[in-house]
Parts: C-alpha cells; structure tokens; sequence
C-alpha cells in the first residue's frame, strides 16, 4: 500500500458531502435520476424515503416526477441488493448491481429457504420445490400484466404454503413461504417490483419479469466487475472512505472489498489516522460551500453511507439509530447532523435540536421544516424505523 497523497479532513469531507450528494443549494440534482445516481442508488426499504429523499435534492420535485420515472420511463428500478436491503438504482446500474451484490444476496436467500421449508416438513426437497416454484411464477408473469401476490397465489398452488416462525415469541406465528419465493426471484434479477397498487407512502408491490419490465433481461457481469463498479460510484459518491465503510456498505467480505479495490485506479489518503481511499482521478481538494440545511427521511442514503458516522453523526447516534442500525429523520446543518424532525398530529413538520445551533441555523432549519410541510400539505408519513428521539418526544 503506498503512502497517503494527503490529508481529506472533516470540514472537506462534508463539503464533499454536501456537494456530490446535492444537498448543498447550489448543487441540487437537475431530475430525480440524477438524483438517484448522485447516491449510486435510493434506500428503498421505507416506500416514503424515497420521495423524500429526492425531494430534498431536487427543486421542485412532485410525486409524480419520482413516479414517472419509476412506472412509465422506467429510469428507475426497485431492486434487492446490498445487506438484503431493497434500494432504487438508475436502470443502467442494474447489470453491476446485480453481479456486485444481489447474486450474493440470493444465494444466500435461496439456501435459507430451502433449509427453513425441509425443517418445517413442507418438502422432502426444498430445491425441487422452490425451482418449480419459481418456473411457475416466471410462466404465469410472462403472460400477463404485473401481478400482485395475492394473484400469483390464486394462480400457484405451490406458493400457498405456510410454516411456523419465531414460535414462543409474541411477535411469532404462521407466515406465508410464498413471498419468500418472490424475494428469491428478485434478488436474481428475474423478477422486479413493478407497478404500485398503494399509494406513494405505501408499498404494495405489483411483479413483472425483469425482461418484460425492462425490456430485456440483465446483462450478465463477472462478480468482482460488479463489486469494482459499485465501489468506484461509491468513491465517487461517499469517498473517501476506509475499506471498513466499503465492506457495510457492499455487504460483502473483505476479500471481496479488496478484489474490487485491486481492480480500480485509486490513492489512499489519510483520514485522522485511518486509511481512506479516493479514485485516482478524483483526489483534487473540495472548497468549502456557504452553510446549508436540509431535513432528511429515515433510512436516507447519505445518513445510512458509511459505517464510521462520528464525523458527521457526532454524539447523538443513540437517539437518532434504533438498536438495529436504523436512522431516523435527521436534521442536518453544514454537513452533519444536529436534531431530528418529526409531523405533529396535523401533519406539520416539527424539528427537535440536539446542539445549539445558533440562530443563522435555527431559522434555516425552521424554513425547511416550512417548505417540507408544505410539500406534505398535511400528508402524514410514518417511518417503518422511528428514532428514540422520535419515541420520546413526538
């Protein structure tokens, strides 16, 4: 490993930030895909984060610009891939996607299952079962229009099976083994998330197949080509970051990581102490921007991209993330995060800092609580993940 070409400190990795991720006013997003493409991809596991996680990064957003990319020009696409997260990649992201992360995902979802529905006594072969499963719903989606579970069900015998889960525990039950057919499918890239029977807050999920949906099939990409072209749009995105953030972000192994890394043109820079990377074309400085504020959704992709978030998190990771990982809505002024925000009971934006701020970011922030409830207009969204911060004061 060569030696750092220099130091990236805090306050130019947050104009970094502020920039490449287009929350800075003067660096917004020009439409929602490149919106999308300024993060490598949307979080998509909470259906409002994504519209306000665009809207947030371009002027003038509606629901319906973010919808017509998703269901008519289809720019947009819903896909499983990182840690088994859903996100929203541009439709040219797709084949590297697929390779870099969801391959690994489906392996790994297709063993489970096999394994769960063999030890519930389902099936004697649970691979039998859920090939012929999945050839089923493939024939059925291939001659129709998107189709909704519950009409794939109707159609496939071999969908309509339950099994226990999470027995003794107040939470468990009997769950349906069918949907878990649909993950599979999906996170091989031969299904997508379609059409949309909910509203834009809601998720109820219509299936297609990713040939009829798109056009054409995914274009099949080595593994490691995958993982060095997630990596090199993460540099460019997130950068520079440690090989630590890399693997969380990825979900993948180190091995991995460094296959990937090994593949690409980079420089290591110093990051108070740690190793961070940057591609080599990309390690000039970042001038600083005028301060800025914006409010964030739960689960946004720039709260969520690195592993390591003291530099812009600080102290108030226990109120803001649950026990799992998850972010809440954060409120954030010159790149880093300072409160969290929350919709009274009318709908209206309320934010609650954690620091004092000052008065210049005060008002910034009670602007922006302004215009995002007006964007709202009395909508109410409630996060899947809902901060401790939000628990103890909304």
């Amino acid at each position: 490993m060569t030696a750092p070409v220099r130091s990236v400190d805090v306050a130019e990795r947050r104009a970094r930030l502020a920039q490449r991720h287009c929350l800075a006013p003067t660096a917004r997003a020009a439409n929602v895909t490149e919106a999308a493409r300024s993060l490598v991809c949307l979080h998509g596991t909470d259906p409002a984060t994504i519209y306000l996680s665009v809207r947030a990064r371009v002027e003038g957003m509606t629901v319906a610009d973010l919808d017509r990319a998703l269901y008519e020009e289809r720019s947009l696409v819903k896909h499983l891939a990182m840690r088994r997260t859903l996100f929203v990649f541009p439709r040219d992201a797709m084949p590297f996607a697929q390779a870099g992360a969801s391959n690994r995902v489906a392996d790994t979802e297709r063993r489970r299952l096999v394994r769960e529905v063999e030890k519930a006594g389902l099936v004697d072969d649970g691979e039998e079962w859920l090939t012929a499963a999945g050839a089923a719903v493939l024939d059925v989606l291939s001659n129709c229009e998107p189709s909704s579970y519950r009409e794939l069900r109707e159609q496939i015998p071999l969908l309509d099976r339950s099994m226990a889960h999470g027995e003794g525990r107040s939470w468990g039950g009997r769950v349906s083994v069918g949907p878990r057919v649909l993950t599979v499918l999906s996170a091989e890239g031969r299904i997508v998330r379609a059409t949309n029977d909910g509203p834009w807050r809601v998720s109820r999920n219509r299936w297609a197949t990713t040939e009829s949906w798109l056009g054409s099939q995914l274009e099949p990409v080595d593994d490691v080509d995958g993982a060095a072209w997630l990596v090199a749009e993460w540099l460019h995105a997130f950068g520079p970051g440690t090989e630590a953030d890399i693997k969380w972000w990825l979900g993948s192994t180190v091995t991995m990581v460094r296959k990937a890394l090994s593949a690409l043109d980079i420089v290591t820079v110093d990051l108070d102490g740690q190793t961070g990377y940057l591609l080599a074309d990309d390690q000039d400085p970042v001038a600083a921007v005028p301060p800025w504020a914006t409010l964030l959704p739960a689960l946004d992709p720039t709260t969520m991209g690195w592993r390591d978030r003291q530099w812009y998190l600080g102290p108030h990771k226990e109120l803001l993330f649950d026990s799992f990982g998850n972010a809440g809505p954060t409120a954030w002024w010159d790149g880093r995060i300072v409160g969290g925000w929350w919709q009274d009971g009318d709908g209206r934006v309320a934010v609650h800092l954690l620091e004092d701020v000052g008065t210049e970011a005060r008002r910034a922030l009670d602007a922006e609580a302004q215009a995002l409830s007006e964007w709202l207009g009395g909508v109410r969204v409630l996060a899947r993940f809902p901060s401790p911060l939000a628990k103890q004061y909304a």
